[in-house]
């Protein structure tokens, strides 16, 4: 990699991570909730698919009649995907002063199509970086959740969803491995706890960055 990191120097960036049914649309949804209380202004999103173009790439990618596809094609549409939301829905808001809180980013393609998937990671992340301008999280909370559990949760499945227990080993590995890499700006939660007890470990770690959402200069947008 050749880029720094980028960290937005106006509002705070706040990803949930984690495998499937780790409860990361709650927590996000929760955060959000409190955020408003607390008279913060704050954006909910996601990825993939929180954009018209990204609508488009989250039916190709999760429909379970697209099949197999080329695992760059996979990993490519993601960050397509990725593109258009930080372009034109993450920073604006961020330099706009507002809490942007996003269920899933940059990490769900390093270890959805990277571990799982076994694509070079060193390439995947290139891409993946360079599709988001390098612009990392103030913080990510990846929930964790051993995938026999966090799949038990699911009637039917979409296309990811549908992989192996291995795929999904793989991927719980990486998203912990992510966080080992970089503690300052992870938070690891085990997501059997109490939805409530979650969450209040989420706020205790998001108070110190809302002091750059709440003094910004809307005059001065990135």
């Amino acid at each position: 990699m050749h880029s720094s990191p980028v960290y937005a120097a106006s509002g705070a960036f706040v990803c949930f991570e984690g495998g499937e049914g780790a409860g990361k649309s709650t927590q996000s949804r929760l955060l959000r909730d409190w955020l408003v209380e607390q008279g913060h202004p704050v954006l909910l999103t996601f990825e993939p698919g929180d954009t018209e173009v990204g609508r488009r790439v989250r039916q190709i990618v999760l429909d379970p009649a697209t099949g197999e596809l080329s695992h760059r094609t996979e990993a490519l549409l993601y960050a397509a995907d990725k593109s258009e939301h930080v372009d034109t829905v993450v920073l604006p808001a961020l330099a706009r002063g507002e809490v942007v809180v996003t269920d899933r980013y940059v990490d769900s393609t390093l270890a959805y199509q990277g571990a799982g998937r076994d694509l070079d990671a060193g390439e995947l992340e290139s891409v993946a970086r360079w599709a988001t301008g390098d612009l990392r999280p103030h913080l990510t909370v990846v929930l964790d959740l051993a995938p026999e559990a966090g799949l038990s949760r699911f009637t039917e499945r979409d296309r990811i969803e549908g992989e192996s227990l291995e795929f999904h080993t793989r991927v719980r590995e990486a998203f912990l491995r992510l966080a080992a890499a970089d503690p300052g700006h992870y938070l690891v939660l085990d997501a059997r706890a109490p939805v409530e007890e979650i969450a209040e470990a989420v706020r205790d770690r998001v108070r110190p960055l809302l002091g750059q959402a709440a003094h910004v200069d809307h005059g001065a947008a990135r």
